[in-house]
């Protein structure tokens, strides 16, 4: 099946489909992010640098501000760039905890 932008959909089942494509597509992004998740903690020289409260305010600001831009709802950006980072966090450490 050809995979339809948004605007040109006419059926659910064109929707469903690019939904899902995008959806592996934002899975394999998302392992592209965890392996730099790994290369941090390979990198850091401390276990405590993993967690920096500035950095993620910052990756967080830059979201919402991406958002903002394609006019797509900050706030929920926002709360998802929440979840992710903290997730990264999480990883990372898990990460840093098996070099």
């Amino acid at each position: 099946m050809t995979i339809l932008s948004g605007p040109d959909c006419t059926t659910m089942r064109e929707v469903r489909a690019g939904v899902d494509q995008l959806d592996r597509e934002l899975v394999a992004l998302l392992a592209r992010r965890f392996a730099y998740m790994d290369a941090a903690a390979r990198i850091k020289p401390e276990r405590g640098h993993v967690r920096d409260e500035a950095r993620k305010a910052e990756v967080i600001a830059n979201a919402r501000a991406e958002a903002a831009r394609l006019g797509v709802p900050e706030d929920v950006i926002g709360a998802l760039w929440e979840q992710l980072v903290e997730a990264s966090i999480a990883y990372e450490l898990a990460a840093f905890d098996r070099c």
